[in-house]
């Protein structure tokens, strides 16, 4: 499990943790390490922009971040390559789920503003663990929706620096970022490395 320093209700699980989307004892045992309860506010992720504010633990339906200002109330969105970004605002905290779709739809930046507009201006921000230019690989479609971030993989291929494009959504935010990349790191889970089912977990709560 990764704790940012300087974030009281952040975290983000790892390999070792165990399969927080689907397996309920891992997710209990996670929650018990990080003294939160093990009913959380959770969404159906599609990949989009869409934001909820939620007020009680359950599934909220589709959408990609999620956010509130009930005291001890987990959030969690769920991945393996795509980046968890925890927003941390002085009565509210948020989470999104952030892949090179959502960078696109600006789900980061939309998570941003309805925190700001209920008078809840985030102050900082975790990105989660992800995969990083160095493994990505696209095609020209993706890539030329990201001509100002364009990279190249270790083997020589089309990439897209997608830490980069988050980094720049998160500007004027004390931001810190989990280092390394989820496809070659043993430490996380990979869809784009072995199609694997499993989640790592990103958790957010007002402490």
């Amino acid at each position: 499990m990764i704790r940012p320093p300087g974030f009281i209700g952040v975290a983000f699980s790892e390999r070792s943790d165990g399969d927080i989307r689907n397996d309920v004892a891992a997710r209990g045992a996670l929650a018990s390490r990080l003294e939160v309860s093990e009913a959380w506010a959770e969404v159906s992720q599609v990949h989009g922009d869409h934001v909820v504010r939620v007020t009680a633990p359950g599934n909220r339906g589709e959408a990609d971040a999620l956010w509130t200002t009930e005291p001890g109330l987990p959030l969690a969105i769920f991945t393996a390559d795509c980046f968890g970004v925890a927003l941390v605002a002085d009565d509210a905290v948020g989470v999104a789920h952030a892949g090179w779709r959502g960078a696109v739809s600006g789900v980061v930046p939309r998570l941003r503003e309805e925190m700001s507009a209920s008078g809840n201006d985030p102050r900082r921000a975790a990105v989660g663990p992800g995969i990083g230019s160095c493994c990505f690989e696209v095609g020209p479609e993706v890539a030329e929706l990201f001509t100002d971030r364009a990279a190249v993989t270790s083997w020589g291929t089309t990439s897209v620096d997608l830490p980069a494009v988050l980094a720049g959504q998160l500007d004027g935010l004390e931001t810190w970022k989990a280092d390394g990349c989820t496809r070659h790191d043993p430490g996380w889970f990979s869809h784009r490395a072995d199609g694997t089912s499993e989640r790592l977990a990103s958790i957010v709560w007002l402490a």
